[in-house]
């Protein structure tokens, strides 16, 4: 009893004595939650380059960093000079980097829900005068690669078709080191300097308190940041385009995002962006498909990317460059450091240099699409950065944050990560090592003539740029052009993807509670595009249109349209790799339900029996046809066009069905193709507008018939009577 009396007093001794500081801490994270009785207003400047700046007035706390020191500073990075490149010594930029990159354990903190695949790199065109990477001096050379395609809010979990931004990783294995060339499917981004990046993404992640939404940004947190930060202006109108809910991986471009430099064998260098095109056209869906994609098959662009390489139906992309000169970047409107800006590709035309085919899938996938880790700083000889300020941060991030979520500075020794050149050096041990120096000597300069030394021919060099100027927080003047690229983009698409960007914003900004969140982004708006401000304002029901904001630098409004930013003008050529749903009832036509599988994968297409029973179909030659889909769990979202293969009898049956009537309806609704029997007519007539609906419509009745409506399935959707 006595000995227990002790514990306790010792006990209660013990939190007594850490009391103090529990109870700062509890008081400081009050201060900064507990809500005011009247929120204090921060004072709102706009700094020389256009960002706005918040300042602590009132009763709000000053930002500090983790030590307690005030910022003064919390949206541009120290610079040698206005243009210069990243100060490492930039001490809240590496903490606030470095606290980010290791809030999670073990997922990525963003690009968590990825897939991958091997193939190879064929080099279709050689450039020695511009560049003297090895990879690009030989035509039909080959070089193994690793890609990963990802989305950026979700969690590992999260649906497939979210509406985000998509990762397009690329590991090139080259004969002289691993360049990864790490970018997304849109060639912009929604910061100019990375010490904003930490906010995007708590802003665009699940909110903190509840946990979601998850994998969407239509909530207040996302809208405030942006509405707040008019740099993004641009990135929003691409995020709010069909760009962010492709049909498939091999339908979507990819972006380098940043300028990088190509140096030659003379030490010449010249400035390069990076696009990948897909041989198979760009193809989006619409956002109902979407949602209803997500219901049906969360999983639907890894399964379709799985099945196109276990087929053999390789997906392929050529690799792009856009190269200019000082002399260009000098003239150009734009500061070409800035990663909110593109180089249309009227004014550079992109040159194909190499192609890219996906054939193989992976073995394990947490081996190797799980433990793949790329890092923007690996390039080889013959690349140099430039000092785009979001990418010389994302060299630093990038490795700390492979360090946190694979444990070890030995993560390279991981096969997916080796690089498949010789690796020689004097690095060692650390958790993990597989590789590690033989013999006494373990360092250089050593007099022992043993081990690796440096080779100024061979080795990497960098650009030797002039750098000059005073240590500052600032960004370029012309990084304060926030709207003119963001209007371009918009009036360079057709009428059907002008309304689907109207109609995303309405959408994402209905789910914001406060009004004057959605009434300043209104407000942006006004200055890329009075209709669709409008459009927006009438869908979200605005009683009075809000004042423009005023622009930091006047917006160009006289820049051309860019055929090249619309999906719709960059459609593809053929019906190749898409999928078609037979929608088919026993007793079907067995010699039409063959003729046309095997017309459809003459044309590198793929036909799926979806039918009442999984069990299988019964056709007229007394064959029990193999099912893919049962009709509850194959929707018409999850393909790319229909045919409806009844029987008088089996369509009648299939009219009861809820399941088989949303699958024509829908099909007819997403503006896709439907092939038919005459036996099949009253099934059409009871889902579809027939008179509305009348070019998507093609009755087959022999082999002509399947011709045309493979012809009609190449445009992928017919958009006619929107436009």
């Amino acid at each position: 009893m006595i000995r227990q009396a002790r514990w306790s007093i010792l006990a209660l001794l013990m939190m007594l004595a850490v009391s103090p500081t529990l109870n700062a801490q509890d008081t400081r994270s009050e201060a900064m939650n507990k809500p005011a009785d009247k929120p204090t207003q921060p004072k709102t400047v706009i700094g020389e380059g256009g960002e706005l700046h918040q300042q602590a007035t009132g009763d709000l706390p000053v930002l500090t960093t983790q030590q307690g020191m005030s910022v003064a500073d919390d949206q541009n990075s120290l610079k040698a000079g206005e243009r210069g490149g990243t100060l490492i010594e930039d001490t809240h930029l590496r903490e606030k980097l470095f606290h980010f990159d290791h809030e999670r354990i073990p997922e990525r903190v963003v690009h968590a829900r990825g897939f991958g695949a091997h193939g190879y790199f064929e080099t279709t065109k050689a450039i020695p005068e511009l560049t003297s990477a090895d990879i690009f001096q030989r035509v039909g050379e080959k070089t193994p690669v690793f890609v990963r395609f990802s989305t950026v809010a979700g969690n590992k979990g999260s649906p497939d078709l979210a509406r985000d931004v998509r990762g397009f990783a690329t590991k090139f294995y080259t004969k002289t080191g691993n360049w990864d060339l790490v970018g997304n499917n849109i060639p912009v981004f929604f910061i100019q300097d990375a010490i904003k990046f930490p906010d995007l993404i708590h802003a665009a992640k699940d909110e903190p308190d509840r946990g979601f939404p998850q994998a969407q940004t239509a909530h207040d947190n996302f809208w405030d940041f942006i509405s707040l930060t008019p740099e993004s202006m641009h990135m929003v109108m691409w995020i709010m385009s069909d760009r962010t809910i492709p049909r498939s991986f091999r339908f979507m471009e990819g972006f380098g995002v940043h300028s990088f430099r190509f140096i030659n064998e003379e030490g010449k260098s010249h400035y390069v962006k990076f696009h990948w095109k897909p041989k198979q056209g760009l193809q989006s869906v619409v956002w109902d498909e979407a949602v209803k994609i997500n219901g049906a098959d969360p999983d639907y662009h890894r399964r379709d990317l799985w099945n196109s390489i276990e087929k053999g139906d390789f997906p392929e992309w050529e690799l792009g460059v856009q190269v200019f000169d000082d002399a260009f970047a000098d003239k150009f409107p734009f500061d070409i450091l800035d990663a909110t800006k593109l180089i249309p590709e009227e004014e550079v035309p992109v040159q194909i240099i190499g192609r890219m085919v996906l054939d193989r899938n992976v073995e394990n996938f947490f081996a190797e699409t799980e433990q793949v880790a790329f890092c923007t700083q690996n390039i080889v000889p013959g690349f140099d950065f430039t000092n785009d300020p979001l990418l010389q941060a994302r060299n630093f991030s990038y490795l700390d944050t492979q360090l946190k979520r694979l444990g070890s500075p030995n993560f390279t020794h991981i096969p997916i990560n080796a690089a498949k050149a010789l690796v020689s050096n004097f690095q060692q041990d650390g958790h993990m090592a597989i590789h590690n120096p033989k013999g006494r000597v373990n360092y250089e300069p050593n007099s022992w003539g043993t081990g690796p030394r440096e080779s100024a021919e061979k080795g990497f060099k960098s650009f030797p740029e002039k750098v000059e100027g005073t240590k500052q927080r600032t960004r370029s003047k012309k990084f304060a052009d926030h709207y003119s690229q963001a209007r371009q983009f918009y009036i360079s698409q057709t009428n059907v993807e002008q309304q689907h960007i109207a109609d995303a914003l309405v959408f994402e900004l209905s789910k914001v509670q406060k009004a004057d969140i959605r009434n300043r982004m209104v407000a942006h708006l006004m200055n890329i595009d009075e209709a669709l401000s409008q459009k927006v304002a009438d869908g979200l029901g605005l009683q009075k249109m809000p004042e423009a904001l005023k622009p930091a630098r006047e917006t160009i409004t006289d820049l051309k349209p860019s055929p090249a930013l619309s999906i719709l003008k960059n459609g593809p050529e053929s019906f190749k790799g898409r999928v078609v749903g037979a929608l088919c009832s026993d007793g079907v036509d067995a010699e039409l339900l063959k003729g046309v599988a095997q017309s459809l994968k003459d044309a590198g297409a793929t036909m799926k029996i979806v039918a009442p029973k999984i069990g299988g179909v019964k056709g007229s030659d007394g064959t029990l046809y193999k099912v893919d889909e049962k009709i509850d769990g194959g929707p018409s979202v999850l393909f790319d066009a229909i045919v409806v293969l009844t029987t008088t009898d089996g369509a009648k049956n299939l009219m009861s069905n809820p399941a088989a009537r949303s699958f024509i309806a829908d099909a007819a609704n997403h503006h896709k193709f439907i092939g038919y029997l005459e036996s099949s007519t009253p099934l059409i007539e009871q889902n579809v507008d027939t008179q509305k609906a009348s070019p998507q419509l093609i009755k087959i009745s022999n082999a002509g018939d399947v011709n045309t409506f493979l012809e009609k399935c190449s445009q992928i959707r017919h958009w006619e009577n929107l436009e």
